[in-house]
């Protein structure tokens, strides 16, 4: 850090010197140690302005205010500029975690392990900072169909008419989820078990 002095109509004292050091103190725990100060102190008519330019990374921050002590308006201006200091650091945090997001929004091809490559990603949601990221996936145009597999069962018919209570308690016996059976008239009904766990009775025409 490097700290120049001007005077204009007014001798810089070693008081108002380390008034400035300590506040640029505090301003190193923001900003680190790689800024350069200009203080420019002056007197005008019975006034004290203080100036104090921060240079860090291209940027500048300048804290002036004057006062009737030089060591009143130095303290108001390195309020000044701690604020700016302040806002600044928020600000360079706030486009350092974008930047990382990006990078890797960037990196990352739309792919975890095991994804197809025809898998996209976009974020959803009203605003940008409630927006989520989805992955979308496309799906091909053909699909392989395999031949079905089907087991003749003898355990879901029953071999006797029934009534419909009956059949219910005949399934839940058996574990079916399916159970054909026919009523005392000669009728043919089937007992499926929804997904719900409710018994549906179909009729057959």
């Amino acid at each position: 850090m490097i700290v120049e002095f001007t005077g204009r109509q007014y001798e810089v004292t070693s008081a108002v010197r380390k008034q400035v050091e300590h506040g640029l103190e505090k301003l190193q725990k923001i900003l680190g140690k790689t800024f350069d100060t200009h203080v420019i102190l002056a007197t005008e008519k019975k006034r004290n302005i203080a100036e104090i330019t921060i240079t860090i990374r291209n940027n500048s921050f300048v804290g002036m205010a004057e006062a009737a002590e030089m060591s009143q308006a130095v303290g108001e201006a390195i309020d000044k500029v701690d604020r700016q200091a302040v806002k600044y650091k928020s600000k360079f945090r706030a486009r350092k975690r974008s930047a990382r997001k990006a990078s890797a929004s960037a990196a990352w091809n739309g792919q975890a392990d095991g994804q197809a490559p025809s898998e996209q990603k976009m974020a959803v949601g009203i605003s940008e900072s409630t927006a989520v990221d989805v992955v979308i996936h496309s799906f091909p145009m053909t699909s392989r169909v395999t031949e079905a597999h089907v087991v003749r069962s003898d355990e879901a018919v029953a071999l006797r008419p029934m009534t419909v209570e009956e059949a219910v308690k005949e399934a839940e016996f058996r574990d079916r989820e399916v159970f054909v059976f026919r009523d005392t008239q000669g009728k043919v009904k089937v007992l499926h078990r929804k997904r719900n766990g409710k018994m549906e009775l179909i009729e057959a025409p």
